[in-house]
């Protein structure tokens, strides 16, 4: 797991919890005790959240490129690194359906699209998929009352897009990156900061470009996904540090819920 994540205003929270006696010796079983379970707990945790992320990663392919791994060579290779990681059968497979908007028995997902505004002019717009609108609007409205998140409309600062994240690569400069995104339909490229190539496309051209740069680099495709971008007179600065960690705060505690897939922020 690594820290929180801001790039182009597309949040990725991958937070690890830190927990910061003493007691006399005939305690000292009891707090051994107490160690291991804590121990236990943080390992769990680190679990409960790596099949998460394994999960959403399934229905973001499934979604982007269909179900089906025969045509979906990304789909393919994340079943395979699921089934390698030990991830259910079972879990697979709701996660894949969940991308064509079903639920693991058959029943229809709605798609839910739900826009807050946070303090210092920091909109959000957060993605979900739910069998319950109802019940996940009643789960996520207490989030938003503790870190003072109104509802209101904010998908008019952003522009949704398609996001492609290509392994680091050192064989390819600048220019011929920017060559070959431009020449398979891309709208931009960058560099995140593990040193994979993130390509921003139209979204009903994710697929295509991915492919063709897939094909033309002969690098492997780390992430697709459809996101929403801020317009760069709608970003914001994240006024300090201290404010930076509550939006990761924010965040973290929204992707508890299984039902949110994706949280984008206008910031900087």
């Amino acid at each position: 797991m690594t820290g929180p994540r801001l790039l182009h205003g597309c949040f990725r929270a991958r937070g690890s919890l830190r927990r910061l006696s003493t007691s006399p010796s005939w305690l000292s079983g009891h707090s051994r005790w107490s160690k291991i379970k804590h121990d236990k707990g943080k390992v769990d945790g680190v679990k409960t959240r790596q099949r998460s992320d394994i999960a959403k990663e399934l229905t973001n392919a499934s979604k982007v490129a269909g179900a089906d791994p025969l045509f979906n060579t990304r789909l393919a290779a994340l079943i395979a690194s699921a089934k390698k990681a030990g991830f259910p059968k079972a879990s697979i497979e709701a996660a894949v359906a969940r991308g064509q908007g079903r639920s693991s028995n058959g029943a229809s997902l709605e798609n839910v699209t739900i826009e807050v505004m946070l303090p210092h002019a920091v909109g959000a717009v957060i993605e979900c998929q739910t069998d319950s609108k109802a019940r996940l609007l009643q789960d996520l409205r207490e989030v938003f009352k503790y870190y003072d998140a109104n509802m209101t409309p904010t998908t008019y600062l952003f522009e949704k897009k398609g996001r492609i994240v290509l392994e680091a690569s050192a064989e390819f400069d600048e220019e011929e990156l920017l060559e070959q995104a431009i020449g398979a339909g891309a709208l931009d490229i960058d560099q995140d900061e593990d040193g994979g190539i993130v390509v921003l496309t139209e979204p009903s051209q994710i697929t295509v470009v991915g492919e063709a740069l897939r094909t033309a680099l002969g690098l492997k495709i780390e992430s697709s996904e459809f996101i929403w971008d801020p317009k760069d007179d709608a970003k914001v600065n994240v006024p300090s540090p201290e404010y930076a960690e509550k939006l990761a705060r924010f965040a973290s505690k929204l992707e508890d819920d299984a039902s949110v897939l994706g949280i984008y922020f206008n910031t900087t």
